[in-house]
Parts: structure tokens; sequence; C-alpha cells
């Protein structure tokens, strides 16, 4: 760990400096890049635990399989909370609005919202968000970061965008 603020490392696209090694996996963002490739079936991942997760299928230990969407489970119950996906099943209601989940996770972590649980406060600021991943994405303004590059223009950007939404 650094601790005098020094960021040796840098992204070679975005031009972004980073504390550590690690995060240089950062570019993986700008490349697309898949380093991990599975043996059986030549498919490839970002991330060693994606492919760990996917060479699942390839072994006799997913014993539970949904015919519809070629996945399989290694649990029961997990293939039943999947096929709620097909039925359109939602049997955790939300006591305040007019909304359903399919886990009670979920329901939990909506009720989160309106109980006003906001756990991920940013550091620059005053701001607090309920889920990390907004927080992580409102730190990109304070730092500046865009990570995505537009393949038709190049320009750099905060967000990746699709279809409509940019032209």
């Amino acid at each position: 760990m650094n601790h005098t603020g020094e960021k040796p490392f840098k992204c070679s696209e975005c031009e972004k400096c980073f504390t550590t090694f690690f995060f240089l996996l950062h570019k993986m963002i700008h490349t697309g890049e898949k380093s991990f490739k599975c043996s059986e079936c030549n498919k490839c991942f970002r991330r060693h635990s994606d492919l760990q997760k996917h060479k699942m299928i390839h072994t006799k230990r997913t014993s539970f399989k949904c015919f519809e969407y070629e996945k399989c489970f290694r649990r029961k119950a997990n293939l039943q909370l999947h096929k709620m996906i097909h039925t359109g099943e939602k049997p955790f209601k939300c006591s305040e609005y007019d909304k359903c989940f399919c886990r009670k996770s979920d329901l939990r972590k909506h009720k989160m919202i309106h109980m006003g649980h906001k756990t991920f406060k940013c550091s620059e600021c005053d701001r607090s968000f309920n889920w990390k991943a907004h927080l992580q994405l409102h730190k990109m303004k304070h730092e500046g970061e865009k990570p995505f590059k537009c393949s038709e223009c190049f320009q750099l950007h905060k967000m990746a965008h699709t279809g409509e939404k940019y032209k």
C-alpha cells in the first residue's frame, strides 16, 4: 500500500494514474481484453473468477440444467430461482410500494431505499449512496475518469453509451 499519495502506475490509454499495479487491470476497460480462456470450449473471460464459474458447465458437478437457456446449476434451489425469470414469479412483495422481487435479498436491498439508509459516503463531498456501485460512478466525477472510448469518434466518456443515447 502506498501512503505517500504517489501514483506511479499510469494507464497508457487515458493517462489516469494508480497507486498499485493491480489497478492497471483497469486497462482492460479500454482494450476489452479477455485474458482467461476456457480449455474446454475456448470461451474467454476478463476475470479468473468468471472463468472458474464458467468451468462448472463442463463438469459433472452441475446436475441441474435450465433447458431454455442452456444454463447449469450445482444446486436445485438456484435452478428454481433462475426459472422465475421464465415464469415471471416474484413472491417477495414490498409492503410500502407496489413492487415485487424474485429474491428475499433483493426485497431487503429495495427496502433500504425507502428507509433512508445511505451507507456509502463520498469522501470528496457530502453525497451518500445506497449502493457501492453508485458511489463509484459518482467518484468518477471528482476524479475526471473517462474509461469508455467511443468506437465511432474515439472520444473518452464516463459512461458506456449505446445506440441513440449518445448520437
